[in-house]
């Protein structure tokens, strides 16, 4: 079993658009993809955004939860629990304030951290946690285009 790779994208102006981007990029990649969102109400917000990110895509997905949900590339959670079945683990989006306690079993983990100073204190602390579980994350500055 290889790593799990851990990358940190940081200072980013919109967690939400910038998460539909990277979604779009992931699955032209043929990668399935759940997103660890922290509540239901920015469940809906991510929900309406990949609906809407371009005329041009499509990018199926549903909450973790559906019974569609091992069909659906794109899952959304608000949870994820330890003995939790999951359909798929190529890649998790946290958007999160907490590290995924079964962040070890996707293949890669991306990290999407605002230029806001909460957010990006509570993102050292996850790079120090995940450091302490033996990973090396790598970190990239979002790009504004």
């Amino acid at each position: 079993m290889t790593a799990t790779r851990v990358d940190f994208h940081t200072q980013v102006n919109d967690k939400i658009h910038y998460s539909c981007r990277l979604i779009r990029k992931a699955r032209a990649a043929n990668c399935r993809i759940i997103v660890l969102i922290d509540n239901q109400e920015q469940a809906k917000i991510l929900d309406q955004a990949l609906w809407s990110l371009s005329d041009a895509d499509f990018l199926p997905h549903l909450m973790l939860n559906d019974p569609l949900a091992r069909h659906t590339p794109i899952l959304i959670a608000t949870e994820i629990n330890q003995d939790q079945e999951l359909p798929h683990r190529d890649l998790l989006l946290n958007l999160s304030h907490q590290v995924p306690v079964n962040f070890a079993e996707f293949n890669r983990v991306i990290e999407v951290v605002a230029k806001e100073e909460r957010d990006a204190a509570e993102a050292r602390l996850r790079f120090r946690q995940y450091q302490q579980f033996g990973v090396k994350p790598s970190h990239t500055i979002a790009s504004t285009t």
